[in-house]
């Protein structure tokens, strides 16, 4: 009976064998069918980013300058024993920068120790001859000339604990100030001595002795100092926004206002400087770059600036171009959406989409060429 059973059996398995790699082979082939693409987020406008079409009252060039700014020192003379930082190491306010060779103020100060604790033992020996005296002058035991003879001796050692205990207050200064600390928090622009210089707060003739040990910028305090021709000093006034191009970035307009007119004038120029803020704190703005200002008409010139166009911002890769129309694909659950855009400027932050996409929505990166309207896709990282 088993043997004819198992043909049965084979021909089951057989079946079940087939059906699942029949099941494999059709998603392996939806799998093929599916276009592999990399996606982006729709991204709102930075507030950064200045429209170009808004026309400038003047133009004025300048540096980056920081108004906080300082070349750190010790209070005292002394041989530099070590130094801590680098150039472009961020450091925070109180931060310990470098040390001075302590040996000669570590001296003085155990000195100063054993001399407060020398003057305390003293004055403690002192108190109870003085309080005895002060009980047998009271029963007329000892003459009031004794007892005052006695209260001067004590009085002279509390004077010396409070001289040695001031003494004392001096010596920790002075090893305190071996000690060289950042004053602000800020990042490290230049290392100006090394370990075994001798450092002063005053400079020496010779020129041999170093007065400073490094310097200290804080880059939120940075601005613009650009040199306007005083025939144009008019033309500016305080609060007035303007935008601000880098030299090193041409393409990056960056937002300001101005924060004051120096009131003086430069001969040799015919100019006025003049200090514009930097509304965008950026990694990539550094002191002494050159930068060229643009100052905007408002309200107050009577000419009204054409407005910032609303719209979102995407990658650049995420624009095709057909025929005469700008087109971006998409992403809806696992297919596309050919949808055709409105384009704006394109930008450092990105390509201006003025209208056709909403921010939050994903559009396709790569592949755009092997997509159409209702295509499959599969995302990939």
């Amino acid at each position: 009976m088993s043997r004819r059973r198992s043909p049965q059996w084979i021909v089951y398995l057989a079946g079940i064998v087939a059906a699942e790699a029949l099941t494999m082979f059709a998603w392996s082939a939806v799998e093929d069918r599916a276009q592999p693409v990399h996606v982006a987020i729709v991204q709102s406008v930075p507030g950064y980013e200045i429209s170009a079409g808004s026309a400038a009252l003047l133009e004025a060039t300048g540096y980056v300058v920081a108004r906080r700014r300082a070349t750190v020192g010790p209070k005292i003379a002394g041989k530099l024993r070590d130094v801590l930082v680098e150039e472009g190491m961020h450091v925070d306010d109180g931060q310990v920068i470098a040390h001075l060779d302590d040996s000669n103020a570590l001296a003085a100060l155990n000195y100063a120790k054993a001399t407060l604790e020398q003057a305390q033992i003293t004055e403690a020996d002192q108190r109870p001859i003085l309080e005895r005296n002060k009980g047998l002058v009271e029963k007329r035991v000892v003459s009031p000339d004794s007892y005052e003879s006695v209260k001067a001796t004590y009085d002279r050692a509390l004077t010396a604990v409070t001289v040695a205990r001031t003494a004392l207050a001096v010596a920790q200064q002075n090893e305190d100030d071996t000690v060289v600390k950042a004053p602000f928090s800020g990042t490290v622009t230049m290392k100006a001595a090394q370990p075994g210089e001798i450092i002063s707060p005053v400079s020496a003739g010779a020129g041999f002795t170093r007065t400073g040990i490094a310097t200290i910028v804080d880059m939120n305090s940075l601005e613009v100092e650009p040199d306007v021709n005083e025939a144009l000093i008019n033309r500016v006034r305080v609060d007035q926004s303007c935008t601000v191009t880098l030299n090193a970035y041409p393409d990056w307009q960056i937002p300001g206002h101005v924060v004051a007119v120096i009131p003086t004038a430069v001969r040799t120029k015919a100019t006025v400087r003049v200090r514009i803020a930097i509304d965008v704190k950026d990694s990539r703005i550094f002191p002494g770059m050159g930068a060229r200002v643009e100052f905007l008409p408002d309200a107050k010139s009577g000419t009204k600036s054409r407005p910032q166009p609303a719209g979102v911002l995407v990658p650049p890769e995420a624009i095709a171009t057909t025929g005469n129309e700008d087109i971006v694909f998409v992403v809806r659950d696992d297919r596309v959406e050919r949808r055709a855009v409105k384009l704006g400027e394109r930008t450092s932050a990105g390509q201006l989409v003025l209208s056709g996409l909403s921010k939050g929505e994903t559009v396709a990166v790569s592949g755009l060429g092997k997509l159409a309207d209702g295509a499959e896709i599969r995302i990939e990282q």
